[in-house]
């Protein structure tokens, strides 16, 4: 069974990390075993890291362990360059650069639970989907 590629909103990361009881915790093992392969961008990956060193507290986690997580992300990841930029498309300009990622991508979904957030997605032919959504499917 081939892996399934996708981008990992940064949301989806914070819940995985501050609850190993729900959908986005699963994704993150699903990384963890190399069912899905996070597609990541150098923008994406310094927000991971400024979500994660500012809520580190909150999280239970330390610079070093920072530094693991996205370590194994990018281990485990398939890096993309962005050479287009369509801003804005999105109703957060913040979000435009993760769907410009899944387009570059080419097939791959984005994984967010702020789905609403994504609306204009489907116009570029990326499917929004929740973390949940993805563990239905994957069985």
């Amino acid at each position: 069974m081939e892996a399934y590629r996708a981008v990992i909103d940064t949301n989806v990361l914070y819940a995985g990390l501050y609850s190993a009881t729900g959908a986005s915790y699963r994704i993150l093992r699903m990384i963890d075993c190399a069912r899905v392969v996070p597609i990541l961008s150098t923008a994406l990956v310094f927000e991971y890291e400024e979500v994660l060193i500012r809520s580190k507290k909150l999280l239970g986690l330390s610079e070093s362990d920072v530094d693991d997580i996205l370590d194994a992300l990018c281990f485990h990841g398939e890096c993309r360059p962005i050479h287009f930029l369509w801003r804005p498309q999105l109703a957060d300009p913040k979000d435009d650069h993760v769907l410009e990622l899944a387009v570059a991508a080419g097939g791959a979904d984005i994984v967010t639970h702020n789905t609403k957030d994504f609306a204009q997605a489907s116009a570029f032919g990326v499917r929004v989907v929740a973390p949940a959504e993805i563990l239905k499917e994957s069985k």
